[in-house]
């Protein structure tokens, strides 16, 4: 999942966006709201994370603009104004979270959690599919009896294809979801990833098909289809 950080704050932002990386986002950071606003309009994001004092525009603004012209992302309002006046205009302008600086990053990731399954099919944080569990908060897999290791990056794939159950992601579409401007993946480590996500799946009966002109898309090996390895 991709997350956009918008903080001035140059230190707090960095710490947010390693903390986020660490947990397997991929996370990009822009000072401003004229910057924001261009980052979104040419790229793909799953999050944003605003900061309300910054610079020119401010992230109210910045906030109200990004609704007008219908960008939907899900918005975390961060900022050190605590009253209800302020809470009442950040969600009635179209945040869908508000927290208060200074906050706890356990806290934080918890409601990027919860507002990314919010945004996808699945809003629990368990899901199953043959004898393949995903624990979304954990970041766990089991088969049975027995647990899968993912690396983060796999563990990436797996969710948005979970997330997005039903739906065959284009190669480009992972891409998106997963690179930064400082990470850019190719479409040879989709492909290199999404072999060893067959392997580590191959004894839960969940398989990852490639569905011919779309993309890739999971399902339990009682599905039926043509699959492309």
């Amino acid at each position: 999942m991709r997350i956009l950080i918008i903080e001035d704050d140059a230190m707090l932002a960095d710490g947010l966006a390693r903390s986020l990386r660490q947990s397997g986002y991929a996370v990009d950071w822009v000072e401003s709201a004229e910057r924001a606003l261009l980052a979104v309009e040419h790229e793909m994001f799953d999050l944003v994370i605003l900061d309300v004092g910054l610079p020119g525009i401010d992230g109210f603004e910045l906030l109200r603009r990004l609704r007008r012209h219908e960008h939907y992302v899900p918005v975390i309002v961060v900022t050190a104004r605590d009253a209800v006046a302020d809470r009442v205009r950040g969600l009635d302008l179209g945040a869908d979270d508000y927290l208060v600086k200074p906050f706890a990053f356990d806290e934080l990731e918890a409601r990027v959690r919860a507002l990314l399954r919010r945004g996808h099919t699945h809003t629990t944080p368990q899901v199953s599919l043959g004898t393949l569990t995903l624990d979304l908060v954990a970041r766990q897999a089991r088969a049975g009896e027995g647990e899968i290791e993912f690396t983060a990056r796999e563990w990436a794939i797996i969710e948005l294809l979970v997330t997005q159950s039903g739906v065959a992601l284009s190669k480009e579409r992972i891409i998106q979801s997963l690179s930064s401007w400082d990470e850019k993946l190719s479409h040879n480590a989709i492909e290199v990833y999404i072999s060893r996500l067959r392997a580590k799946l191959e004894p839960s009966g969940v398989r990852i098909r490639t569905v011919r002109g779309y993309g890739y898309m999971l399902e339990t090996q009682r599905g039926t289809g043509t699959d492309d390895h």
